[in-house]
């Protein structure tokens, strides 16, 4: 040891005290919390900066219905002259065999909306009120029919049950960086249906989503213990900023410590920014109430609405919000399609109330609001008055951000199982999303572990819905 130039330049006399090598080993790393913003080392993909071109939106703000939503029986209505016939359901799922199934009835009422007249059902009464500030897209494919791997293929854009892939919004961090160095650039609201939802993949640690809540703890473990004093807390800082430094001078630090730093550096400024961004004390009881917030069916989802616009106010770049997640997803409808019901009345109000509060404050223009789910649903029974996944037809929606309002793009087949006009693989809405952030798609890849990787291997923006 007393051999070690290193060693000897730390402990001249030869010997380490007990105390002072946990101070030096354990005190530098978590020092990493109160250090500056470390320069990179170069071995994780950088952050590109800025835009590519000026952005028609500068946030987006992601509504991910989990567990597969029909929409034969919300945005993309058929008649019900097929019902109780039996279609070809040949390739369905991984089947290649022959399969034929009965059509079963849709039992919803549509009603015309708007200036636009988009027939939207009475399950979505509210969102129907906006529907001239929305695009349809009733044309959307994935190739997986289960939803582990649907989630993957629709949050990432790659096809494969492959967990390395980052996230949408963990490229739009990377990509763009954070407008609020206060705040994270990626969020996610509410439980996932998977944690690739949430993954920064070979993207690093640093571009991941930060879980957010409405709430007087908006982040889990963020705020010190509560037995200490300020003055304490001080000194701790102090010394352990002192010892940080010792550490950074005297080891080479790696791409994953530098994350994890800031990540800590973060939260130490989301201490004080994040208890005023999801306070809502400043909010009139008018707007609480578009929301929903004073009822108890949307009380849920709406604060959590209101909370994505307060931090699209506040320069965060991409909110998701995940709705009815875990396991397989609240809107997974087997058993009964009016299982769906209670998510839609959960959803409506605090989605319309969203966009038109966007819309009074003009920041509709500049914020993206999207929804979707992993597939769609098929239109035969699975169990009586249930249906069964669909990843050949199903429909996502985009409002705001410059996106053409009031309009409808694409259709699936008559009875809604497969996408036949204009049909759209799930990377395009993706891609769509980069174009209107500013970005072109060409430019989302980095080189790391060996290979090029891309964002999405093959997408284009749906051209038609873009103003």
């Amino acid at each position: 040891m007393s051999g070690d130039p290193l060693l000897s330049k730390l402990y001249p006399c030869g010997r380490i005290a007990r105390r002072r090598f946990i101070h030096q080993l354990g005190g530098g790393f978590l020092g990493l919390a109160l250090g500056g913003i470390w320069a990179e080392a170069g071995e994780a993909p950088q952050p590109a900066g800025l835009p590519d071109r000026p952005p028609k939106a500068k946030s987006v703000i992601f509504l991910f219905m989990c567990g597969g939503v029909s929409h034969i029986d919300t945005f993309d209505p058929k008649d019900n002259k097929w019902a109780g016939k039996l279609i070809d359901a040949v390739g369905f799922g991984d089947n290649l065999a022959e399969m034929r199934r009965p059509v079963i009835p849709c039992l919803r009422t549509f009603k015309h909306y708007g200036k636009s007249g988009i027939p939207v059902s009475d399950w979505f009464p509210h969102v129907g009120g906006v529907i001239d500030d929305i695009a349809v897209v009733r044309s959307m494919w994935c190739h997986e029919g289960n939803h582990f791997p649907a989630v993957i293929e629709t949050t990432t854009g790659q096809r494969g049950r492959q967990f390395d892939h980052p996230a949408l919004g963990s490229w739009v961090s990377h990509a763009l960086g954070s407008a609020n160095q206060n705040l994270p650039s990626f969020v996610n609201i509410g439980r996932p249906s998977s944690p690739v939802q949430l993954t920064g993949g070979y993207l690093g640690a640093s571009v991941a989503a930060t879980p957010f809540q409405a709430g007087q703890t908006p982040v889990p473990n963020l705020y010190p213990p509560r037995d200490g004093t300020r003055t304490g807390r001080d000194r701790q800082m102090e010394m352990l900023e002192t010892m940080n430094c010792e550490f950074r001078e005297t080891y080479a630090v790696n791409s994953d410590i530098q994350a994890r730093a800031k990540a800590y550096e973060l939260a130490a400024r989301m201490q004080l920014s994040a208890p005023e961004a999801v306070d809502f004390s400043s909010e009139p009881d008018h707007v609480k109430s578009l929301y929903g917030i004073d009822e108890k069916e949307t009380q849920e989802f709406g604060k959590q609405l209101l909370l994505a616009r307060r931090l699209a106010e506040r320069g965060v770049r991409f909110i998701q919000i995940c709705h009815a997640g875990g396991g397989n997803g609240g809107w997974d409808a087997h058993g009964d399609i009016s299982t769906h019901a209670p998510h839609c009345r959960a959803t409506d109000k605090p989605i319309a109330g969203l966009i038109r509060d966007l819309k009074q404050r003009g920041m509709l223009d500049e914020t993206l609001v999207v929804w979707t789910s992993e597939f769609g649903r098929t239109p035969w029974s699975q169990n009586t008055t249930g249906r069964d996944h669909n990843p050949k037809g199903y429909t996502s929606w985009m409002a705001g951000g410059g996106i053409k309002g009031g309009v409808i793009h694409g259709g699936t087949d008559e009875v809604g199982y497969k996408a036949v006009d204009s049909p759209h693989y799930c990377s395009d809405l993706h891609a769509t999303i980069i174009h209107q952030l500013g970005m072109n798609l060409a430019s989302m890849e980095v080189h790391t572990l060996g290979r090029t990787m891309r964002l999405v291997e093959d997408g284009t923006r749906i051209r038609e819905i873009i103003a």
